[in-house]
């Protein structure tokens, strides 16, 4: 399936209710799209030492959550790359992505940029070719965030994935995993041949602690505290569009049609 035009994506969800596998199913359905995952981003940069990786440790290390503007600095640089944004004013880059000694990494220059988010004053070209498609994971999750994600690009469709609570926590409450491969299992529709068994290696499965019920209660609360301001400022911008469903087979098709419309069609 080809899409006509660039496709900038969010999917919000409430914790296990398959955003995951809608990422996955769009991906292979529309070749187009990538998915940009800040989790990925973030290890990725840290590991390669960039200025922003370097940064970035420096406030996990130390305890402290990392910055939305740093977050936001990370997408500005994976898009930048990618050819998809890039600054109108030459004498405004838009990345610190390069290897970079500790010292230059901390300097008060690297720090004022990278801690610092777009404003409305700076100015950004955006591809809208379809080949700059995208779902982006894991930002933004409140709507701060997502205020300061519209001053580098609009996004053009953000999807509200709703299930129904009891059906979500019956689903992860069954859910074990084989932690060192991370095989799937569910008693429900996807058991293990030997109950507590992994089918290849015969080892124990485990349940996450963010599957176990009290745990995953505590985050929809957050989740749902968060969510609401963010849903609101989507949808007075016309963008929000929610499906329904008590499966992931059931959600599919429908975002699918309503993808089609939008962006093949």
């Amino acid at each position: 399936m080809h899409l006509r035009k660039a496709a900038r994506v969010i999917l919000v969800g409430a914790p296990g209710v398959g955003k995951g596998t809608q990422t996955e199913r769009m991906l292979q359905r529309y070749p187009q799209l990538s998915s940009i995952s800040t989790g990925d981003l973030l290890r990725d940069n840290v590991r390669r030492k960039t200025a922003l990786g370097i940064q970035a440790e420096h406030f996990i290390k130390s305890g402290s959550l990392v910055p939305d503007s740093t977050i936001l600095r990370l997408i500005m640089s994976e898009l930048t790359g990618r050819g998809w944004i890039k600054s109108t004013d030459p004498a405004k880059p838009l990345t610190l992505n390069f290897m970079a000694p500790t010292a230059d990494a901390m300097s008060p220059e690297a720090d004022n940029f990278i801690t610092s988010a777009p404003s409305a004053r700076d100015a950004y070209e955006y591809s809208d070719s379809p080949d700059a498609s995208f779902i982006l994971d894991g930002f933004p999750r409140t709507a701060a965030q997502a205020k300061s994600l519209d001053v580098l690009l609009p996004v053009n469709l953000v999807v509200n994935i709703k299930t129904p609570v009891s059906v979500v926590l019956d689903r992860i409450c069954n859910r074990w995993i084989h932690a060192p491969s991370g095989r799937v299992y569910n008693t429900t529709f996807n058991a293990p041949k030997v109950p507590g068994k992994d089918d290849i290696t015969g080892e124990p499965l485990i349940q996450r602690d963010d599957d176990k019920p009290e745990v995953w209660t505590s985050r929809l609360a957050k989740f749902e505290e968060s969510s609401l301001p963010l849903l609101e400022h989507y949808d007075r911008k016309g963008l929000l569009w929610t499906v329904q469903g008590n499966t992931s087979d059931e959600i599919s098709p429908l975002l699918f049609d309503e993808f089609n419309k939008r962006f093949c069609a």
